[in-house]
């Protein structure tokens, strides 16, 4: 399959009638793929993986992700009764930077196996965006490691920060880790702006302060680690002013990402989704109160569905013509019949 230069003809009703879509989800923890109706995008069975798909010379691998979702895709439909896949879409962690060889190779591997005529490939903020809010303008926060706003008014994506935790990721998980086993290391040397509850929890988990550096720095999965700590930091707040300080912090920074993500129109909506914020109201506390003075027109609601629900959602538009959602050379290609 080629890109779509331009708008995919639109299916006929009889192409989605009785056909599935595939809809994956491809993150740092792992990968979820679900089978769902093609007419109405309702979920038949889903099956995940703990193996994170590796990332290689030419990025995320196409070879390990194809490994992983074949088989998968190939049981899920058996149960189902072999039925046609009209349409799939993949959301991938990295895919805006690292995804040249998964939109090199899945389009004809997917092609070559089910047949599907239509797939889109999203970077994960699209798919949490379109499990969060459908097609409707507004903004979406992803938050949990790290931490990316993406808003449309649906004729163009906006972008802010989910630049990785040593240029951005203001306010995720991995920078409240980071800021807390800061004022941590702050108390243990008796400077100013030191927790002594967080570096006894430091010290909990990670053993003597002084040997935090060497088990931190040679670490490839740093920024987890930071994250795991992230915790901690909600916990002591509601008697530690330091604690509640950096929080505070951190609610200022998302709001920051979904002002400059969010349409500039009244009425937009702002949705909050993934794991940082099941930190609860240490966190949401300061976070609605920077929403409200940077956003005063938008409307916060509750996410509807996450990434995986996204990726079902987009796959499900485009089996009937129905997708709204911008087009865009990093964040959402789409490929299928009809293209040059």
């Amino acid at each position: 399959m080629d890109p779509v230069d331009s708008v995919l003809p639109v299916p006929s009703a009889h192409e989605a009638a009785g056909a599935l879509v595939v809809g994956v989800d491809s993150g740092g923890s792992g990968l979820r793929v679900a089978l769902a109706e093609a007419a109405n995008g309702a979920v038949l069975e889903t099956v995940s993986s703990r193996e994170p798909v590796r990332t290689g010379p030419g990025g995320i691998s196409a070879g390990h992700f194809l490994e992983q979702v074949l088989p998968a895709v190939a049981a899920l439909r058996e149960r189902a009764g072999a039925r046609p896949v009209a349409a799939a879409a993949v959301g991938a962690a990295g895919m805006a930077t690292l995804g040249d060889e998964l939109r090199a190779e899945l389009p004809r591997a997917f092609e070559e196996a089910w047949g599907v005529r239509r797939l889109a490939l999203a970077a994960d903020a699209v798919t949490a965006y379109a499990g969060a809010l459908g097609q409707r303008p507004g903004a979406v926060v992803a938050g949990g490691t790290g931490l990316i706003a993406l808003g449309t008014d649906l004729t163009a994506w906006r972008r802010a920060d989910g630049w990785g935790h040593l240029l951005g990721d203001c306010g995720s998980g991995a920078w409240i880790g980071r800021a807390g086993l800061e004022a941590a290391m702050r108390a243990h040397d008796g400077r100013r702006g030191g927790s002594t509850p967080l570096l006894t929890r430091a010290e909990k988990l990670f053993g003597p302060a002084a040997g935090l550096p060497g088990l931190l720095y040679p670490r490839t999965d740093r920024p987890a680690v930071l994250a795991s700590f992230a915790p901690e930091v909600g916990r002591c707040a509601a008697t530690d002013p330091v604690a509640a300080g950096i929080l505070a912090r951190a609610g200022a920074h998302i709001a920051e990402a979904a002002e400059a993500a969010c349409p500039a129109e009244p009425g937009a909506l702002v949705a909050l989704t993934g794991g940082l914020f099941r930190m609860g109201e240490p966190l949401l506390a300061p976070l609605r109160s920077a929403l409200g003075e940077l956003l005063p027109g938008a409307r916060t609601v509750e996410a509807a569905g996450d990434p995986l629900a996204g990726a079902v959602a987009l796959a499900s538009a485009l089996a009937t013509g129905a997708l709204r959602l911008p087009e865009d050379p990093s964040l959402l290609r789409l490929f299928g019949a009809g293209a040059a």
